[in-house]
């Protein structure tokens, strides 16, 4: 492999936030509570969006939500969401700023109920990343039947902004699934991780 050019996933373009996004996080396995929270409030910022103008923006909302501290965020008053929405650096959408504060709260039932978000969610893959082997960006899902059971049970405990897209989306980044295409210079290394 040429170490000054790899060959990277299609979707990952040369822009700096997304090679070092590619090269560092996405497909490798999280089990931290406080970084799966920050990655399902992103997830749902990004909806509608690209996931660049996030990465662009993920600075500025660790800053805004107390770099994702879950118990901190589920206590924000209707006056922080107002500032939220005045915050030039966020995606000013009062749902998803709404649903980030109400996804927060959901959390700490989840973890009272399952210990932590960690279990909760890999719980959906018996705690084992699901190894792909895409051969083309074009063979990649957007959902699948474990996507949509893991949205629905988010939404029954009240989460907003987790369609199936988007929790597949979020299993892709969080590592549950190694979604990278096997020319990849990361698809090997994302196979061992667990």
């Amino acid at each position: 492999m040429n170490t000054n050019n790899p060959i990277r996933c299609g979707w990952c373009s040369s822009d700096p936030h997304y090679i070092a996004y590619h090269d560092l996080e996405w497909g490798v396995p999280l089990h931290d509570d406080q970084r799966l929270f920050e990655m399902l409030i992103l997830e749902g910022a990004q909806a509608g969006l690209s996931w660049l103008t996030i990465l662009k923006k993920r600075e500025n909302y660790r800053r805004a939500y107390d770099n994702f501290d879950i118990a901190t965020v589920a206590a924000f008053s209707a006056t922080d969401c107002e500032r939220l929405l005045q915050d030039s650096g966020l995606v000013r959408n009062r749902l998803k700023v709404a649903a980030s504060i109400n996804n927060a709260r959901a959390v700490l039932q989840i973890q009272q109920e399952f210990g932590s978000l960690d279990a909760f969610l890999w719980r959906f893959v018996d705690g084992i990343p699901r190894q792909n082997s895409w051969q083309t960006l074009a063979e990649l899902p957007t959902r699948t039947a474990v996507s949509d059971h893991l949205s629905k049970e988010l939404l029954t405990r009240g989460c907003k902004f987790v369609g199936s897209t988007i929790c597949y989306s979020m299993m892709q980044a969080i590592g549950m699934v190694n979604d990278h295409t096997i020319d990849c210079f990361r698809y090997r290394e994302c196979r061992g991780g667990g």
